[in-house]
């Protein structure tokens, strides 16, 4: 389990600025399709960087090859500094990398607690005698949901019961929890209201103060100038740009995105 220390938290612009996942020429196609073609793009550590693109830009597809759901036809990708073949989705997990999708992934009728370990059970006893060890596993869910200030009423209350915004953060925790090195975000706050929205988002910040490097796919603009530090743009396959969000706008990312202002890898 990964522990938080909040005694860690560093200002924003002291996030380490060594390259946690490098790109290289990564291609993939699905029959005469070129989803990518030959992104180059890096994520820094301990950073939140925003992936942002038009539909087709191929930000789906980046992350499945991320996440081990698909294999890249040609490139490379580097996990600090060491090539790695992201084979599968446990490949992925034990790189330290999780992904919180858009539909969420839980399981309604469990308790938070249970989902936030769903797959990863703690057990006690001696083999082969071995039991569920619920107590170890509620008491450290509250934990990390305090930590985190996740606000649900209850580590033993169903997901069922709880608004899109709790459900989101409890998605969102359990990805903290086992993802050591790389949270990856999918349209995070896209179904929620302005107020459930704002939760979420200070949820990603106190990610970022916890030392979590963050991913985050989002359309967004307004979203991606409040909680990214850095921003790549995609168009059709290619990463055309990056900015530092500090040193942008939003009308100059969207005319990346729309080819309306020309990128770094343009022409």
């Amino acid at each position: 389990m990964t522990t938080f220390d909040k005694t860690a938290a560093a200002p924003r612009e002291d996030a380490d600025d060594s390259p946690l996942v490098e790109i290289e020429g990564l291609t993939k196609s699905f029959d005469a399709v070129r989803a990518l073609q030959g992104v180059d793009m890096t994520i820094r550590s301990g950073q939140v960087t925003a992936l942002v693109g038009d539909n087709g830009a191929g930000k789906s597809t980046l992350v499945r090859c991320l996440t081990g759901v698909q294999s890249a036809d040609g490139g490379v990708i580097r996990f600090r500094g060491r090539p790695v073949r992201i084979s599968s989705p446990d490949a992925a997990r034990k790189l330290g990398i999780e992904t919180v999708y858009q539909d969420l992934g839980l399981i309604e009728d469990l308790q938070v607690w249970q989902n936030l370990f769903l797959n990863r059970e703690l057990v006690r006893g001696v083999p082969p005698i071995r039991v569920l060890d619920k107590r170890r596993m509620i008491r450290q869910s509250a934990e990390v949901l305090k930590t985190l200030d996740v606000a649900v009423p209850n580590v033993r209350a169903t997901v069922r019961r709880m608004s899109g915004g709790q459900r989101q953060s409890v998605a969102i925790a359990r990805a903290a929890n086992w993802g050591k090195t790389l949270v990856i975000m999918d349209e995070p706050t896209a179904a929620l209201g302005v107020r459930e929205t704002a939760a979420v988002e200070k949820l990603i910040g106190r990610l970022r103060e916890s030392g979590v490097t963050v991913l985050l796919i989002s359309h967004d603009m307004a979203q991606v100038m409040r909680v990214a530090d850095t921003a790549w743009v995609l168009r059709r396959g290619r990463a055309v740009a990056q900015r530092d969000v500090k040193q942008t706008s939003g009308d100059e990312l969207v005319g990346l995105i729309t080819g309306a202002v020309a990128g770094d890898a343009d022409g």
